[in-house]
């Protein structure tokens, strides 16, 4: 009789996490710990524990890859695929297969670190100022910045900036007032509240022809075209603002400028809009490149991140992050926006979609466009319709009253068509993907009578309906990269070329301190390509987005289950939008009740993630810093002290947990307790949330609100810099400040409280959180936090006798990160932390943070997913550099002329028949026996950042400096 067996299923934990069992116990015998679970015992303070295991409704157990695809499948077919003429800044497009597969869907693309190290992010930093040239050249406007989340918040930026602006120029104004034009969409009119409510703004909205303008108005905003598919001429309405000293915003589809004449070229001061129709998918609302452009004069008050060009040791053309994008961290509660707001994967897209097509190419994509519209247009008027506009480019609104409205929506839907409902028309937007036949079933549809694609092609435009001072006359993307690659086999070539400078997660380790790296598994990472998935349009009807309205809904159950919360908004696209919409909700509390104009005071401590200060500040609260002791912890002498003199102001306690320091805090539920004592809520930073999952849930130690990074923790990749996505859990008392949304019901009463123009923020990468915790469950998602913690532990035993451990918690452990003290070293031979950044790149990996939280240190988090082979090659690299350290320490070698001084070594330096270092090239090369069987070159040697910023220059260049450049 055969024995029963049950059939061992391939656990995708065994996947995710980097060590073996077998490696674990060498790891635990290495750090001087009986087992993992009387390590974790160590680190993590028994005060904070939660009591039970990690038990998610959602996601009860484990699933293969294979199960969690079919069951991820399944939602998702509940998504009803329609065409979609909504418009609202969102349309359908064409991703070329050679950009989704080679970029989008490639690894080397979208799990970049942030290029704070330009020497290995060469590839897409020229990728980025493909983008901003493409944004300068179609606005108009001198300068533009590498991206920002959407439309709406790059609005509400453009606001931000303008107030600054204009209460710099003309203090005794006091100019606290906004126009909008009703024009624009009505999501980032609404944002744009959202923003200025927080900052003691007001918004006023109407038609700007008809609005008059005083001193108390610092600024303007219109719309090119209009919501409802007008376009006007509006260089007297910007003229007239500029008369009474207002800055001027015109929020342009990008697209529609191959067309129209440009914002700046009208006079504005500043454009924002979305840059989704460059081919990147609908996604149900994101990820999306918005762009935000502005003149010369305005450039250090820009926010989000500008590339520009400089040069490297050598004197060879080279890019970095300029200006203030290297600055905000640092300037903490005095930087003019929150550095983590780009969204660099989308910019790449859309950058190449124009490298690929060419000003010619996309100037037929835009006319075929505006000549469909134009034959729809000319079969509704040869009908008796009646176009609520003269000038259009490719949305029509349709004068028609209530009941007929009601007949053209049922017929619309027998089509399976989505049109937008307007107070007396339908508005119909067409795009990249409309055809003769979509256009006939268009017109059969608001005409209730049958029109054939012969009809269509009948109705031949006799005329631009455009008026000739509203078309654009002058040439664009005139430079060589956008009129080189317009073969696939070129195209492609390029692709590679810049995806070779890039060193990504495919490459090697990235241990950045607070930034989790982790592997990003191909099978979560698939469903973003499926149609049910990328197709569906944000504002489309609740009845067609079951799928995902079941995907929210087992997130927000897993997320509050994990952080001990009452409720879960999915809304902000970023980590910064969390903690900005985190604060906005301690802010309706207390003006809930009634202390609204008085409790402005937020406390954050020096251990705090860099990004707080800025969004406090955003969130109109006033900045004021916690000290902290010699051990990392928040000098809670210091807090009290602050609370007291603070106690009738006090908004919050913005604290992050684990710290940025690397510690685990063990008077954190004191710490929480006087917070409220005085009447303040608690807003944990969840950046270190990767640490925590099913060891601790920050509801239970007395945070009021957290937000979640999804794009660290829960594996959703960090594409360059962006996208990302940053929901906040809340305690019962602030669930009803959650973010509201005017376009349809997300779970609140309000309508109001936007802080993404999308309800759900970036909604198709929420499949790639889904997808991991499917295949973790709860006992999978615990035992990578104790892994993180692990992995932190060994590298910080191996290095700890090299180089000083900064803090340390109160068994001696570090919690998920750790940060080396170099600053003793630096004093004793001048090596920085600059120098060990660039030579590690020698060595093949990415440096740490570098001098943050603590100038000069270094902070080091491996991640769950690295193997200890991994970690021992990075350990070895650092003990190497030590090494040469020592070297200079004792005269071995020349105090500048040596490896570190003059990392990063490329190949054309190493090759070169100039070689005149005192060290022999194999040192400086390959200083590892690794690096014979893989070598990562750096592509530039170290760049002069002070250089480039003296001579800004943040475009392609012209044919001239590329012919120099090739010489």
């Amino acid at each position: 009789m055969l024995k029963e067996f049950v059939m061992e299923k391939e656990a995708f934990i065994d996947r995710h996490i980097g060590p073996t069992a077998s490696e674990m116990d060498a790891m635990l015998e290495a750090i001087g710990a009986q087992s993992l679970e009387s390590f974790i015992a160590e680190v993590v303070p028994a005060s904070i524990r939660t009591d039970s295991a990690l038990q998610l409704k959602s996601f009860p157990s484990a699933l293969t890859e294979q199960e969690a695809l079919k069951r991820l499948r399944l939602i998702a077919r509940k998504n009803q695929l329609r065409k979609n003429y909504l418009g609202q800044g969102y349309a359908d497009t064409v991703t070329p297969p050679v950009i989704q597969r080679n970029i989008l869907e490639n690894p080397g693309w979208y799990t970049q670190y942030t290029p704070y190290q330009p020497e290995i992010a060469q590839g897409r930093l020229e990728s980025l100022l493909n983008f901003q040239t493409l944004v300068t050249d179609l606005t108009k406007l001198d300068i533009a910045n590498a991206s920002l989340l959407d439309e709406s918040t790059a609005a509400a930026e453009a606001m931000a900036m303008s107030h600054a602006l204009v209460e710099k120029e003309r203090p005794d104004a006091k100019a606290k007032t906004y126009f909008v034009s009703e024009r624009c969409n009505p999501q980032t009119i609404a944002v744009i509240k959202t923003r200025a409510a927080a900052l003691g703004l007001s918004v006023v909205t109407g038609l700007e022809e008809k609005f008059t303008f005083t001193e108390q108005i610092f600024g303007a905003c219109y719309a090119l075209p209009s919501t409802t598919g007008e376009v006007r001429d509006l260089r007297a309405d910007i003229e007239k603002a500029h008369q009474s000293g207002s800055i001027v915003t015109v929020v342009a589809d990008l697209f529609s400028l191959i067309v129209l004449e440009p914002p700046g070229a009208q006079g504005a001061d500043i454009a924002v809009g979305n840059t989704q129709r460059f081919g990147v998918p609908l996604g149900f609302g994101g990820p999306h490149a918005a762009y935000f452009a502005t003149k010369d004069q305005y450039k250090r008050s820009m926010p989000g991140r500008l590339i520009g060009v400089s040069r490297d040791a050598q004197g060879n053309r080279g890019y970095r992050l300029a200006l203030q994008t290297r600055e905000q961290h640092i300037r903490r509660e005095k930087a003019t926006s929150n550095i983590c707001t780009a969204q660099v994967l989308l910019a790449n897209m859309a950058s190449m979609y124009a490298v690929y097509h060419g000003p010619e190419g996309l100037k037929r994509i835009a006319k075929r466009i505006h000549e469909m519209t134009i034959r729809l247009a000319n079969i509704l008027k040869l009908s008796g319709a009646t176009l609520a506009h003269k000038n259009f480019l490719d949305t029509l609104s349709v004068v028609v009253d209530s009941s007929a409205q009601k007949m053209i929506l049922e017929r619309a839907d027998t089509h399976g068509i989505n049109l937008r409902v307007l107070a007396k028309s339908i508005a119909i937007t067409l795009d990249e993907t409309s055809s003769e036949e979509d256009v006939a079933v268009l017109a059969s549809v608001v005409l209730g009578k049958n029109i054939t694609v012969n009809d269509v092609l009948a109705a031949h435009p006799s005329e631009n309906v455009l008026s000739s001072k509203l078309i654009r006359k002058d040439a664009f993307l005139q430079q060589p990269v956008f009129n080189s690659y317009h073969t696939e086999t070129e195209f492609l070539r390029y692709l590679k070329r810049l995806e070779a400078k890039d060193l990504s997660l495919a490459v090697s380790m990235i241990p950045l301190g607070s930034c989790t790296m982790k592997l990003n598994a191909t099978s979560e990472m698939l469903p973003v390509s499926w149609p049910e998935i990328s197709t569906l349009h944000p504002f489309a009807p609740r009845e067609q987005y079951q799928g995902y309205l079941d995907i929210f809904r087992d997130l927000e159950e897993a997320l509050a289950a994990i952080t001990g919360f009452a409720a879960v908004s999915l809304q902000p696209n970023a980590g910064s939008q969390g903690e900005y919409a985190g604060l906005l909700a301690i802010a309706g509390y207390h003006a809930s009740r009634g202390d609204g104009d008085k409790r402005r005071i937020c406390l954050i401590p020096t251990s705090a993630h860099g990004t707080n200060p800025a969004s406090a500040v955003m969130a109109g609260m006033e900045v004021v810093i916690v000290q902290c002791d010699s051990d990392g912890n928040i000098d809670v002498t210091d807090l009290e002290a602050k609370i007291s003199i603070h106690r009738e102001n006090l908004a919050a306690l913005m604290v992050t947990y684990p710290s940025t320091h690397g510690v685990f805090e063990e008077r954190i539920r004191e710490i929480c307790a006087l917070v409220h004592a005085a009447g303040g809520q608690v807003y944990m930073d969840g950046a270190n949330l990767n640490a925590l999952v099913g060891l601790v849930k920050p509801g239970e130690v007395g945070a009021d609100v957290c937000h979640i990074n999804l794009h660290k923790t829960f594996c959703i990749p960090h594409g360059g810099g962006g996208p990302g996505m940053g929901p906040i859990g809340v305690a019962a008392q602030l669930v009803p400040f959650l973010p509201g949304h005017i376009s349809t019901n997300v779970g609140q009463d309000r309508s109001d409280g936007a802080v993404s123009a999308a309800p759900w923020g970036s909604a198709s990468i929420l499949t790639i959180s889904w997808m991991y915790m499917a295949m973790m469950a709860g006992e999978g998602l615990t035992q990578a936090s104790k892994l993180a913690i692990l992995n932190a532990n060994y590298i910080a035993t191996k290095l700890g006798e090299a180089y000083p451990i900064l803090y340390r918690g109160g068994n001696g452990r570090v919690a998920h990160e750790c940060i080396l003290d170099l600053r003793p070293l630096k004093k004793e031979t001048g090596v920085d932390v600059e120098d060990i950044a660039k030579r590690l790149m020698d060595y093949g990996f990415h440096a740490p943070t570098i001098s943050f939280p603590v100038a000069g240190t270094i902070m080091i988090e491996p991640t769950e997913s690295e193997s200890k082979a991994e970690l021992d090659r990075f350990i070895f690299a650092m003990l190497a550099i030590r090494g040469e350290i020592e070297d200079i320490r004792t005269g071995k070698v020349d105090k500048l002329q040596n490896p570190l001084k003059n990392a990063p070594h490329t190949a054309l330096r190493v090759t070169s028949d100039n070689w005149n270092l005192p060290y022999t090239r194999e040192q400086a090369a390959y200083p590892a026996s690794w690096l014979r069987d893989y070598k990562f070159w750096p592509s530039v040697g170290r760049i002069d950042g002070g250089y480039g910023d003296r001579n800004l220059i943040c475009t392609c260049g012209d044919v001239e400096d590329y012919q120099k450049s090739a010489v």
